[in-house]
């Protein structure tokens, strides 16, 4: 009789890591109306305890997207805040323990309009992604 051989600690350690990863899971019930986000930070300065693979996507990424913006709140740790048509919040994500690439993901994910450059206009189509308005909301610059 062969008793089967333990996995290999490289296994072991990439399982760990899997399963301590976090990735957040719309409920989509709770996300009607979705019609805008941005993503609350303290800071991004070379002193700031915000995650590296948070900041490059505050810094690189939040400007290639439509309706999602950064807001500088000091003392927050790193969060996307969804909003409904009438900025009323609808859910909070933690993004500390996001990497660059599963922010990205999740945000596509939940509908946001990612552009080629900054300074790409938007298709008429994906003007009011990542969801469409019931009715005519006003214009908040100062979410």
């Amino acid at each position: 009789m062969h008793l089967p051989l333990p996995p290999p600690p490289l296994l072991l350690l990439l399982a760990a890591v899997a399963a301590a990863t976090t990735t957040f899971r719309p409920d989509w019930n709770r996300l009607q109306g979705l019609a805008r986000a941005r993503v609350e930070v303290s800071g991004l300065g070379p002193d700031a305890l915000v995650p590296p693979q948070v900041k490059a996507f505050v810094t690189q990424d939040i400007p290639l997207y439509h309706n999602l913006v950064m807001k500088h709140l000091p003392g927050a740790d790193p969060e996307l805040v969804l909003l409904g048509h009438r900025f009323e919040e609808l859910e909070r994500i933690p993004l500390s323990d996001m990497t660059r690439e599963e922010i990205n993901a999740l945000v596509q994910e939940l509908g946001f309009y990612r552009k080629a450059s900054p300074d790409e206009p938007v298709p008429p189509e994906y003007l009011r992604a990542p969801a469409r308005p019931a009715g005519d909301a006003p214009d908040h610059s100062d979410l």
